[in-house]
């Protein structure tokens, strides 16, 4: 600076101001380290890009995305320009991964948790073309609910599917046709609703007609009579009770206890091309889980979940089941429901690869894959719960919340089945309708 410019007016700076902003850009240095765990602001360990295309159905479970966008938990890991956007369907949010945000699609999402393996291995994809995903984190367990509509509410069905079984022959018999909706086939409502039906005698596949439905649609279409039962993620089951439309038979926690639901899936490519990024984006995840899970915050939660741009509904339909109050709409009523949605305790948030494998052996069951498929094989190239853990080791996160294995062993169903991590084909064999020879 030459004496000519240091006299011009407003550029003289004394010493005491020199030596303030000295002490301000300290502080907020000071602060940024603070905020940012892991020098998310230091240039050589920052996230590779600011930003990120992440898609979401309109469900609960997508909670933790709406929570790290609102309460710029995305901007606090170096993330500031993720944008997370509403997708139609299922099917529409498969497309926009397939083509990436590079071809106007999307690089990540809120997922049900077999697509990322069904889109890796070609087998939902346009012309089985593979696209490589990931799986970062799980979303949530539990809390998604299989639905019957008024037409069987004398019934009051639950676990128990033998009187809706009887009710489907007599209805099929009169020549009418059953229906039974779920939100993408080998996804997991399809696979709930398909074990359930199954438990009970009646086939998916030969007995009733099984169709796809988006969540939002759901409530409507029992409206006007379109299916006779379905299963979805809240609130749309929630919302079904208040309209008296029909009632919640199950929660799927009561078929399988803390069962794992969503993931955050990513293209494996961008998670390749920008490793810090996705790592950032995890923690902005696992953070708003954290906070999502208190039952101080479920209210400012339901009242965030109800907003336009994320699930677009009264918060009253939202509300008493985001803190484990279910009204059946039979007359039966739990209140602090231990199949609430959970988000962060039971190792909610972390991945584990046994419960991928679950799927994946459902998905065999129902000819999703054909038998003999190497699950295993694809479970190590798609589930990066390591990713996870690294994310968790730099937000601080004590040792008894991270798991110390990937297989959270044997799994007992409410049929007295049990899935051995171990050995799947003895679950497969043990299951009386499935559309493979074990």
């Amino acid at each position: 600076m030459t004496k000519s410019e240091t006299n011009k007016p407003g550029r003289k700076i004394s010493r005491r101001q020199l030596l303030k902003a000295g002490a301000g850009t300290a502080a907020l240095l000071a602060a940024a380290r603070l905020n940012f765990p892991g020098g998310a602001f230091a240039q050589d360990t920052g996230p590779e890009v600011k930003g990120a295309k992440l898609g979401f159905i309109a469900l609960s479970d997508a909670g933790p995305l709406f929570v790290a966008k609102d309460k710029g938990l995305f901007a606090k890991y170096g993330m500031p320009d993720v944008e997370v956007s509403k997708q139609a369907s299922w099917g529409t949010l498969r497309d926009n991964m397939v083509l990436g945000s590079e071809g106007n699609g999307i690089d990540g999402a809120h997922i049900l948790t077999p697509m990322p393996y069904l889109i890796s291995s070609g087998k939902v994809t346009q012309n089985n073309q593979p696209t490589p995903m990931y799986i970062l984190a799980r979303l949530n367990l539990d809390a998604q609910c299989i639905s019957v509509g008024n037409e069987y509410a004398d019934l009051k069905v639950g676990l128990d599917v033998a009187p809706l079984k009887a009710a489907f022959e007599k209805k099929k018999a009169a020549g009418k046709s059953v229906k039974v909706a779920m939100t993408f086939p080998g996804g997991t409502h399809d696979l709930w609703i398909r074990y359930w039906l199954a438990a009970g005698g009646i086939d998916p596949d030969k007995d009733v007609e099984t169709i796809t439905v988006p969540p939002p649609q759901m409530v409507a279409n029992m409206k006007v009579g379109t299916m006779d039962a379905f299963c979805v993620g809240e609130p749309w089951p929630g919302q079904l009770v208040h309209q008296k439309i029909g009632y919640t038979a199950v929660n799927t926690g009561e078929i399988w206890n803390k069962h794992p639901e969503k993931s955050l899936g990513m293209r494996a490519a961008w998670v390749d091309k920008n490793p810090k990024a996705a790592k950032a984006i995890t923690m902005a995840i696992m953070e708003a889980q954290q906070w999502a899970d208190k039952m101080e915050n479920k209210e400012e939660l339901a009242t965030i979940m109800g907003k336009r741009q994320w699930i677009n509904c009264p918060v009253e339909d939202i509300l008493d089941r985001a803190r484990g109050k279910f009204d059946y709409g039979t007359g039966k009523v739990v209140e602090n429901s231990p199949h609430i949605m959970k988000y962060w305790k039971d190792f909610a948030s972390y991945p584990f690869q046994s419960h991928d494998l679950w799927f994946m052996t459902e998905d065999i069951r129902w000819g999703k894959y054909e038998p003999g498929f190497d699950s295993k094989a694809l479970i190590a190239k798609v589930n990066r719960e390591d990713i996870w853990r690294d994310a968790a080791k730099t937000m601080g996160v004590a040792a008894a919340e991270i798991p110390t294995s990937t297989s959270r062993g044997k799994e007992t169903f409410f049929d007295g089945k049990v899935f051995d991590p171990e050995n799947p084909a003895a679950y497969l064999k043990s299951l009386a309708i499935k559309r493979v020879e074990v």
